[in-house]
């Protein structure tokens, strides 16, 4: 029997052009697309779609029920173009021995976090050693 995989989330907006355009020009999807109506971005094998609402606000009620985590390569240069499209922090880039670890919320007010693990880190992780 096939067990389930997490796919994809649906990310409910207003304005999901705007919403679109920011994931896009931050964290540059693997591909960028537009399927029926939704916008379809995909980081890795995990699909990001956005679709327009009218049931919903135009920012998020409660963002912390829900928190996109990136794994990211290069957390500074991501943070760089986030500052760059004027994104508001949560808790600012911060690295912790090696690793590092940013919130932001993106322009819905839905938050992000970026991790970037170190080597060490993940090789601890790896290992099944807890407390990294």
């Amino acid at each position: 029997m096939k067990r389930p995989t997490l796919d994809s989330m649906l990310l409910a907006s207003t304005d999901p052009d705007r919403l679109r355009d920011w994931y896009a020009a931050v964290l540059d999807p693997t591909a960028s697309d537009t399927v029926d109506h939704y916008r379809v971005l995909r980081f890795g094998t995990f699909h990001l779609l956005i679709d327009q609402r009218d049931d919903v606000g135009p920012k998020a009620a409660d963002p912390t029920r829900v928190i996109l985590n990136f794994d990211v390569a290069d957390a500074r240069a991501v943070a760089a173009r986030m500052d760059e499209r004027g994104t508001e922090w949560v808790a600012p880039l911060e690295d912790r021995d090696g690793s590092c670890f940013a919130t932001a919320k993106d322009p819905d007010g839905n938050y992000v976090q970026l991790i970037q693990m170190s080597e060490e880190h993940l090789a601890a992780m790896e290992r099944g050693e807890t407390g990294v």
